[in-house]
């Protein structure tokens, strides 16, 4: 059995921000880009990986989800532990200094983990935890 990522969903609370940080600081294509106003479902993803997507998805917008489902999403939100992806880069350096001086919050500098991973943390302008690993292969 072959299978791959195609797409991941992260939130976004304010589309026209995320839609900056993805596209200008991340660098990433937007694909597509439907709604309007905070109900706008962005998908962007890497150049030259046009399998690999992120869909940018008002929060909560399900409308089978409680009231209390949402305050304890906006509350996961606020802390950055509901959406959490992870990049990977060659030159994780370079990266790092793309993202703060694009004005990314910094969660971690480059850090050797004890695990064997060299990473580093940021969040999105949702929340959401972006980390970034050093690809060593």
């Amino acid at each position: 059995m072959e299978l791959t990522i195609h797409t991941a969903f992260l939130p976004h609370t304010d589309p026209e921000a995320s839609l900056a940080f993805y596209r200008d600081t991340l660098g990433f294509e937007v694909r597509n880009d439907v709604g309007k106003g905070t109900m706008r479902w962005i998908t962007v993803g890497p150049a030259g990986q046009p399998g690999t997507s992120i869909v940018l998805t008002p929060p909560a917008a399900d409308p089978g989800i409680t009231d209390d489902e949402r305050r304890t999403i906006a509350e996961m939100m606020a802390k950055g532990t509901y959406g959490i992806i992870v990049l990977a880069t060659p030159d994780l350096d370079d990266v790092f200094k793309r993202l703060q001086g694009g004005g990314a919050e910094v969660v971690q500098e480059p850090t050797e983990q004890p695990y064997g991973i060299r990473d580093c943390a940021f969040r999105d302008p949702a929340g959401n935890m972006i980390r970034v690993n050093e690809f060593r292969g």
